[in-house]
């Protein structure tokens, strides 16, 4: 598994560095930076059951949140009939946006998660 915490690490490393001209890399520069240090700890057996908790509490909350707010992810799906999610990379519609940055945070989720599993079963 720490070849796989290893590239995780690289990923939210580059997705981090991805967020230089977003509209709030404020934000996101530090949500993916979490979870990269999450992972390299994991990758070295050291990542606190706590870190690890707290790091998914909060992605689940924003998540949440960007899921039920007004053009949030089910405003997208219903109102918006799903409208492509990549049709270009600059997000002028705020579903949009807040859809992808729904789906950011559900790989944050993902990784902080395995790692959380596979510390337990340790």
């Amino acid at each position: 598994m720490k070849s796989t915490n290893l590239i995780l690490t690289a990923c939210f490393l580059l997705f981090a560095g991805l967020q230089y001209n977003d509209p709030d890399p404020w934000l996101w520069i530090p949500i993916y930076l979490y979870a990269a240090i999450a992972c390299a700890l994991a990758a070295r057996g050291k990542a606190p059951r706590p870190m690890l908790i707290l790091g998914i509490a909060f992605c689940f909350g924003y998540a949440a949140l960007l899921f039920f707010i007004p053009d949030g992810v089910i405003d997208w799906a219903n109102r918006h009939q799903a409208e492509n999610l990549v049709q270009t990379m600059k997000a002028t519609k705020p579903w949009i946006e807040n859809t992808r940055e729904f789906g950011g945070l559900l790989i944050a989720i993902g990784a902080l998660t395995f790692n959380l599993l596979r510390r337990t079963k340790h």
